[in-house]
């Protein structure tokens, strides 16, 4: 695999004040308001063939791997990245462990045989009990679709939503061309609520849930 090294740019060159830039930690927590008693930290989640973990740097060759790839990109907002830029990216990924505060974001390495194939992903959008909202993402590299991964990581961060936080409704937002992912989202239970003609995004609530997966 090539690429350029941690520091580079896309045409190679250093760009010490970009990766200074994105290095820069986010607004502190106690800034950002209140946090509910049942949040989660740095969750392992074992599923019958996977391990759900938070992000570590020594995933950074796998995860350029994912980053640099168009056929991965293609539904999502990420770009293209070079390998400077998918360090970074990880590095933010490292930190995001908790959800605990409105708009937290937390994002785990969907690990097969102690190699990340993918990412699995929270943001808790509202925290009122009762009326608690979650968006859920996915993502796995090519080489492992079409064998149930994506499904199972999936069903795993439901859980996560639905059990652990007490969510009462998870959404999933995916481009109107993205047809593997509204299948998949169908497979899990979700059902289409809207769509602008470029977003469509799929909604489960916590009584469907364990309607289908009796949880």
């Amino acid at each position: 695999m090539t690429g350029a090294p941690p520091g580079a740019g896309r045409d190679g060159s250093t760009d010490v004040l970009r990766l200074i830039r994105d290095l820069v930690p986010q607004r502190p927590r106690f800034l950002r308001g209140p946090r509910i008693p049942d949040g989660v930290r740095s969750p392992v989640i074992v599923t019958e063939r996977l391990r759900l973990r938070p992000h570590r740097l020594s995933d950074a060759e796998a995860w350029y791997e994912l980053q640099s790839d168009p056929a991965v990109v293609e539904h999502l907002s990420w770009p293209l990245r070079t390998r400077a830029e998918s360090f970074v990216h990880l590095f933010h990924r490292t930190h995001h462990t908790r959800l605990e505060q409105r708009d937290d974001f937390l994002a785990l390495a969907v690990v097969l045989d102690d190699r990340l194939i993918g990412d699995a992903s929270l943001h808790l959008r509202t925290l009122e009990p009762g009326a608690r909202r979650l968006e859920v993402g996915w993502v796995i590299g090519p080489r492992w679709q079409g064998r149930g991964y994506a499904a199972e990581a999936g069903l795993a961060m439901l859980g996560l939503a639905f059990e652990d936080l007490q969510g009462s409704l998870a959404e999933a937002h995916m481009t109107m061309g993205n047809t593997a992912s509204k299948a998949l989202a169908e497979r899990l239970g979700f059902e289409e609520a809207r769509n602008d003609g470029t977003t469509r995004i799929m909604v489960i609530d916590a009584e469907r849930y364990r309607a289908l997966h009796g949880r």
